[in-house]
Parts: C-alpha cells; structure tokens; sequence
C-alpha cells in the first residue's frame, strides 16, 4: 500500500503548526494528529468574562526576531510593542527603593556566578550565596524563568537562553493563542481528538496507529512534550530509547496562571505590575488590567505552581487573593472575584509547563533534535538549543523538522528513481 501522505505531525502546537507551515510553502502533503479537541498546544488563548486571555504562552519575547510577528503581521494580527507591564509598578504599591535595588543587584550577582558554576558542577543552585537574604527571591524568578527550583537547573542551559534573548517583548491583544491556531494552513489534513498510540517504521516510510486506525506516511515529525514523550505514552519504535532518556533530561518545569476579575475598575491602575512578596520563593507577579482590562493575572512558577497542582485552583486564588491584600489592602477582597485558573501540569496530553534541562543535560537539547533512521523527526520547544521555553523557538524547531523530512524523502525517492 502507497503512503497517504508525505509527512505525518503529531501534535498540533506551535512546532507541528510551524511543520505545517513549512511543508505547505514546499508543496508537500501533511496530516496532522492532535490528541486534545483543540489546536495550539500550550499556545492557548480562551475568551473569559469576554477578553481573549493567554492561559498559556502570552508574550512575543525576542520580538524583534520571533517568527511569530511575521505571521502575525501577514495575517492581519494587531502587534503590540509598547512596553511588557513588568516595565511599569503599580502607582498604589508604596515601593521600597532600597529593596528594589538589592533584589536586583542580587539577581544579577546569582546570574553571573552561574557563568562560574557552568563550568563546574552546573547546577545553578550553587550560584546561590549561602545565607544571602535574597535567595528566596532569586528561587521564585527562577520559577517564573524555568518552572522548577535552582537545585534543577543547569546552568549552561539557562544562560544559553539568557545570552540569545534580545529583551524585546511584544504583545498580542487577540492572544497569542488565538495566532497559533489560526496559523495551521488549510491544505493540511487535520484530525483533532486523535491521539497517537503507536509509530511503526515501514520500508517506506512510517505508519501511525491511532484509535481510529493507522495512517502511512513518508515520514512523521513527533512535537509532543518531553513530559509525553519521556512517559511512554506512544510507543516508538525499537531503538528510541535515547531519545526518551533525552527527554526525561528535559523535564518540564511547572508554571500556572490565575485569573481575578475586577468589579471596581477605579481600584487599579491599566497596564501595570506588581510583585507578590519579595521574600517568598513563592510569589506570583502580577500583570494588573492588560489591556485596559478589568482583570489580573497572577503568574506562578516553580513552588508557586505547585500550590495549583497539588491543592488546585480553590488554594490558588485564595493564595493569589491574600497577596493582593497584602499589596493593596484589606478591602481588596471586595473588589476582585475568581476567573479561571490553569492546570497546565495536570493536562495528560502536557505535562507541564515548558522543558528545563537538568545539571549537567543541556546537551539534551541537540540529542532530543536527532532525526531517527530518516523516518522520524523531533521538534518541539525543548529541541531548540536557545530559544527553548517559547513559542517561537517551537516554531523554529518545527520549520528545522519538517525540512529534515523532506530532504530525506528527497533522498530516498532519489535512490528508488
């Protein structure tokens, strides 16, 4: 039996739409496999209390050179590159400038012994200064950063991206979920709530068994998550066990979203930030009224996350709830009710939030990203050996796939010929 289609895409995020997207452009014919009812993948925008927020990746970081800003321009997606509200302190907060001061000088300190410690045991908890009071802050931007404590950290892994990010961060009024899913093009065959349960190789080509039967191809590209892939849930063929062992190295780290709406817009400032506490490894940073909005978005990570993951989304706006009241007083509680909160780390098709490499693992990355026997293809954020964590390294990644695959369909077509 001939194949059906050159190329097979399992998994419907930004690296298997960026697969798409590059197979398209070349002519060639692509299935894709998503295991959820939706596209996008940990690219999700959902429409709450009627504003269109990002429960998942929300910011064009390196926008300057994200591939994501092209698609979206050429698309009629709005782009917006003011300032992130991170750049902007709430007004009501009464800040203490000195701690402000030192809460940075020591995050840049941490940052620059990590450049020590890379050469060394590479674990960037021992970037760390033993009893300095700051440490709990460091962990808690380390969750934001990596979705996981500095003890999980490889150091060569975090400046790897540190040192490629440009520092533009741009935004997406209409949700940078809403961008990808809108970006698959329409000459791929899509086939939403289908799970891939098996990848066999054939002598030409590949064929993907899913609930519904199985499917050939010339060649397939696996996007899924490191949390999926390391946990066995497709059974690969004899052989891949590196690549699984690459992907446990790169776990994936847990990073939560909490939604409150505002009932008294007066209450806070449009466009603005706020930073729970600056001694606790578990503070959420808060983006206050994006967009004009009447909402707050807490951004958790790391042991912060973890609150949502193991207690759930009741223990993570009261969390959420008393920090702001620690903020901006007692009576913000009548002001602010629960909107949504995210369970990214309980998602059996996830896993989690995005992949950090372990002490020692950053090579991962590149040994994740090996093409196996021509016939199976990796992409995904963790692939990337820089812009590992975005949506735009994903992208990227899928773009580096799906050309990999067509070369050796190329190649071998050329040898039948």
């Amino acid at each position: 039996m001939g194949n059906t289609f050159d190329v097979i895409i399992v998994g419907g995020g930004a690296a298997g739409i960026g697969a798409a997207r590059r197979l398209a452009a070349q002519g060639s014919s692509a299935l894709l496999l998503e295991a959820s009812s939706r596209l996008g993948g940990r690219a999700h925008t959902q429409d709450l209390g009627g504003y269109p927020l990002d429960l998942g990746c929300g910011w064009l970081h390196s926008g300057d050179r994200n591939a994501w800003v092209g698609i979206a321009e050429a698309s009629g997606f709005p782009v917006d590159r003011g300032e992130p509200p991170w750049a902007k302190a709430h007004p009501g907060i009464a800040e203490d400038e000195e701690a402000q001061e030192a809460v940075q000088r020591a995050y840049g300190d941490w940052e620059e012994r990590l450049r020590t410690v890379a050469a060394g045991s590479d674990r960037a908890s021992d970037a760390l200064e033993p009893g300095e009071p700051w440490n709990a802050y460091v962990r808690a931007i380390a969750g934001f950063m990596s979705g996981v404590a500095p003890e999980a950290i490889s150091a060569t892994d975090y400046l790897a991206y540190d040192d490629a990010s440009t520092g533009r961060n741009w935004h997406l009024p209409l949700g940078y979920g809403t961008l990808v899913a809108a970006s698959l093009p329409p000459s791929t065959t899509l086939r939403l709530a289908t799970p891939t349960e098996r990848i066999d190789l054939t002598p030409d080509g590949v064929a993907v068994t899913t609930r519904a039967g199985a499917v050939r191809a010339g060649a397939a590209i696996l996007t899924v998550s490191t949390a999926v892939l390391a946990g066995g849930a497709i059974r690969l063929p004899a052989g891949t066990e590196p690549w699984r062992d690459a992907a446990a190295d790169l776990p994936l780290g847990r990073n939560e979203k909490v939604f409150l709406e505002i009932g008294r817009e007066a209450a806070f400032e449009p466009d603005t930030h706020a930073y729970g506490n600056l001694h606790g490894p578990r503070s959420a940073a808060y983006s206050i009224r994006p967009n004009g909005w009447p909402v707050i978005e807490a951004f958790l990570g790391g042991e912060g996350a973890r609150i949502l993951e193991e207690d759930g989304p009741a223990a993570g706006f009261d969390f959420v709830s008393a920090e702001l009241a620690s903020l901006f007083g007692d009576d913000v509680a009548s002001t602010i009710r629960p909107l949504a909160a995210t369970s990214w780390s309980r998602m059996a098709s996830i896993g989690g939030a995005y992949s950090c490499a372990l002490p020692g693992r950053s090579d991962a990355r590149s040994r994740l990203a090996r093409p196996f026997e021509d016939r199976l293809f990796f992409a995904g954020e963790a692939t990337h050996t820089f812009d590992f964590t975005t949506a735009h390294g994903a992208h990227d990644s899928g773009h580096r796939a799906a050309d990999e695959a067509m070369a050796a369909l190329r190649h071998r077509r050329g040898k039948a010929a």
